[in-house]
């Protein structure tokens, strides 16, 4: 019976960010926040709104629009989202190695971001990244609730609120320095795990599950 309780462990799940994680939607982000502007005739400054991704839409249309049309300027930029941004958008170098990285090790690989689920796998699907599950709609702590339903003992993000989400999930939290917070950022604020960038994922993970087994 103790030989079977030790090779019925599950499975490795790992967990990835979307935003700078996986992708770069900076180019994508960008044009659509510039034609929010021109649209609705509300400067935005698209330039710095790509430097602070991460967080909710909703807590950078804040910076630019009232607090009661929050809800309509992010459905209307959702809207226009699909036929702007996505085929600006390209996979972070290593992104494609990474999720295959995952499988080839025998566990699975989901995505869970704070980006609208929809948009989300518009981008995926258009890279050819093709994760086992796509979670969206959740930020920081939030993302435990996904990581935890799918069993994820990793969860890799390029943000503070990425490693927040990891240890409140109790998941082994690996930074990427390949967004806005720069590695001593992700270092204090907690992360396990820091890397210059998915392209040293790989290496990690074959170190890392010798020592989980």
């Amino acid at each position: 019976m103790a030989h079977m309780a030790l090779t019925s462990a599950p499975a490795l799940t790992v967990g990835f960010d979307l935003d700078m994680t996986l992708i770069d939607s900076r180019p994508g982000i960008r044009a659509c926040y510039q034609a929010l502007s021109e649209r609705t005739g509300t400067y935005i400054d698209a330039d710095l709104a790509v430097t602070r991704l991460g967080p909710p839409l909703a807590e950078e249309l804040i910076n630019w629009f009232p607090e009661d049309e929050i809800t309509a300027m992010g459905d209307l930029y959702r809207s226009m989202y699909p036929a702007i941004a996505i085929t600006a958008t390209l996979a972070m170098t290593g992104a494609r190695e990474a999720i295959d990285a995952v499988r080839a090790a025998g566990g699975r690989a989901i995505v869970v971001t704070a980006k609208y689920e929809p948009n989300a796998k518009l981008h995926l699907e258009h890279l050819g990244i093709h994760p086992d599950e796509v979670v969206g709609d959740l930020w920081a702590e939030q993302k435990a609730e996904a990581l935890r339903e799918h069993g994820a003992g990793v969860y890799v993000g390029d943000h503070v609120g990425d490693v927040r989400g990891a240890r409140k999930a109790d998941a082994l939290s690996v930074a990427v320095a390949t967004g806005p917070c720069s590695a001593e950022e992700l270092t204090a604020a907690g992360a396990d795990v820091v890397l210059g960038d998915l392209t040293e994922f790989p290496a990690w993970l074959a170190g890392y599950r010798p020592a989980r087994a």
